[in-house]
C-alpha cells in the first residue's frame, strides 16, 4: 500500500492539531464533549508534550498519495511495567475500511518493539473490533484481550 507514516516533527504540530479537531468530532459520540464558543473543540490536553518528551511520546502523521489522512500518538508508559500504548489513533472517515489504519498500526508496532497495551472505551465497539482484528493479524493470535476499568485492553509483546 502506498502509505507514509511520518514521524511528526515540530513543523507538523499544527497539522496534528487541526486533524485532532476532526478526531474529537468523531470521538464526541463516545464521551461528553462539545465545541467551545468559537465553534472548535477545546485543544487536546498534552499535545504539546509530544514535542517536549521525545523519549516517551511519539507523534506520527499518516499520508496517502500526498494527502494527510490521519495521525497516531504513541506513548511509552512506566507502569505497571514499561509498555507502549496508542494514546490516540485517527483515520479520516473517507479513508477507513481500505487498509490504511491496519497498515499504519502495524508500522507503528514495528517501530516500537516491546510490551504493548492497546485500549478502547467500552462503548467504542468499532475501535474494539478494529484493534482486535489488527492485533490478531500482527501477533498471529498471540495476545491477551480483556475488560479492565471500563475499557477493553489488548496486550502483547513484539
Amino acid at each position: 500500500m502506498n502509505l507514509d507514516l511520518i514521524h511528526a516533527t515540530q513543523a507538523y504540530k499544527e497539522v496534528i492539531a487541526n486533524l485532532m479537531q476532526l478526531y474529537m468530532y468523531d470521538f464526541s459520540v463516545y464521551i461528553e464533549m462539545d465545541v467551545e464558543e468559537d465553534g472548535l473543540f477545546k485543544a487536546y490536553a498534552g499535545l504539546e508534550d509530544y514535542w517536549k518528551d521525545s523519549v516517551h511520546k511519539f507523534p506520527y502523521l499518516i499520508r496517502k498519495e500526498d494527502k494527510w489522512v490521519g495521525f497516531v500518538l504513541v506513548q511509552l508508559l512506566p507502569s505497571p511495567q514499561e509498555h507502549y500504548s496508542i494514546a490516540e489513533f485517527f483515520v479520516l472517515q473517507k479513508y477507513r475500511r481500505g487498509g490504511i489504519g491496519r497498515t499504519a498500526a502495524k508500522r507503528v508496532f514495528d517501530l516500537h518493539k516491546g510490551q504493548w497495551l492497546v485500549h478502547q472505551r467500552e462503548t467504542n465497539h468499532p475501535a474494539q473490533a478494529f484493534w482486535r482484528k489488527v492485533i490478531h493479524e500482527y501477533t498471529k493470535g498471540r495476545f491477551l484481550d480483556r475488560f479492565e476499568k471500563g475499557r477493553r485492553v489488548q496486550s502483547f509483546k513484539n
